[in-house]
């Protein structure tokens, strides 16, 4: 999908951000993607910090039980194969979810 923005066409794309918490760890790239997948895009990702990859997955290629992504404002569904789309504007977030008492 393109836009036009003062006489240009503008690829748009979706943009993949990591929350603070996975920061305190390791860089945590902010990318722009056209993976039409969630795997694609976080395997984009890793491709610019593969120690993300840990933080991220478990050793099955899953997300982490205290890692939760939101695409569009809304939970992602597939943990497992990460198969949920995106759109060419979509917006990722990667985020550990907190715990403790």
């Amino acid at each position: 999908m393109t836009a036009r923005g003062h006489g240009a066409i503008i690829a748009r794309m979706a943009r993949i951000a990591f929350t603070p918490q996975l920061r305190r760890f390791t860089a945590t790239p902010e990318l722009d993607s056209d993976a039409p997948t969630l795997r694609e895009a976080l395997d984009e990702a890793f491709g610019h910090n593969p120690q993300l990859r840990a933080y991220v997955l478990d050793e099955q290629g899953h997300l982490r039980p205290n890692v939760v992504v939101f695409i569009d404002g809304r939970r992602s569904h597939d943990r497992v194969g990460l198969s949920d789309a995106l759109a060419p504007d979509s917006r990722v977030h990667v985020l550990q979810a907190l715990s403790g008492g």
